[in-house]
C-alpha cells in the first residue's frame, strides 16, 4: 500500500488552515486543473464529521468519481476522509495540523490508498499513480498556503 507524506508550512493561524482544508469550495478552487467538482453530498462550505462528499474529477484524460467520508475529526489539529466509493480498493487521507506559533501551522497530509487488479494495481502505483497523486497533493497544498497567506 503507497503511502505519501507531505508537510507544508504556512503562515497563518491553525484555525484557519484547518477551515481551508475542509473548505469544499477552496478544494474545487484548488483542482481546477483536473476540473475537480463537488456532485453530491455537501457540495459547499465546510465539511463535518461523518459527512459524505461525491467528487467528479478528469485524470488521465477520464472523468471519475470519488465518494468520502470524514471519519475523525478533533478541531483544529485533524481529521480524516476515507473512499466510501471510487475507483480505488481503499483511500485513507489523514490531514494534520500542528500550531507552531499563533500565525505559524505545520500542516502533514498522509494519504494512504490501495489500487485494484492486484499485481497490475502495484505496478500502476509504483510507475504513474505515486508520483500523479503527490504532484497533486502538492499543487493543492500550494494553493492553500498562497491563498491563506495574502
Amino acid at each position: 500500500m503507497p503511502i505519501i507524506k507531505i508537510t507544508t508550512q504556512i503562515n497563518a493561524p491553525i484555525k484557519d488552515v484547518f477551515d481551508a482544508a475542509r473548505s469544499v469550495d477552496l478544494h474545487k478552487q484548488s483542482t481546477l486543473f483536473s476540473e475537480e467538482r463537488a456532485v453530491a453530498g455537501r457540495t459547499h462550505g465546510l465539511l463535518k464529521l461523518g459527512e459524505q462528499t461525491r467528487w467528479r474529477a478528469k485524470h488521465f484524460g477520464i472523468w471519475l468519481e470519488l465518494e468520502v467520508s470524514i471519519t475523525e475529526m478533533q478541531s483544529p489539529n485533524w481529521f480524516v476522509d476515507e473512499m466510501v466509493d471510487g475507483n480505488f480498493s481503499s483511500m485513507r487521507h489523514e490531514h494534520c495540523f500542528i500550531e507552531q506559533s499563533t500565525s505559524q501551522t505545520l500542516m502533514t497530509d498522509r494519504f494512504e490508498f490501495t489500487s485494484p487488479l492486484g499485481p497490475l494495481g502495484k505496478l500502476v502505483d509504483n510507475l504513474i499513480l505515486t508520483n500523479y497523486l503527490t504532484k497533486f497533493l502538492k499543487q493543492r497544498n500550494q494553493f492553500l498556503k498562497e491563498y491563506l497567506e495574502r
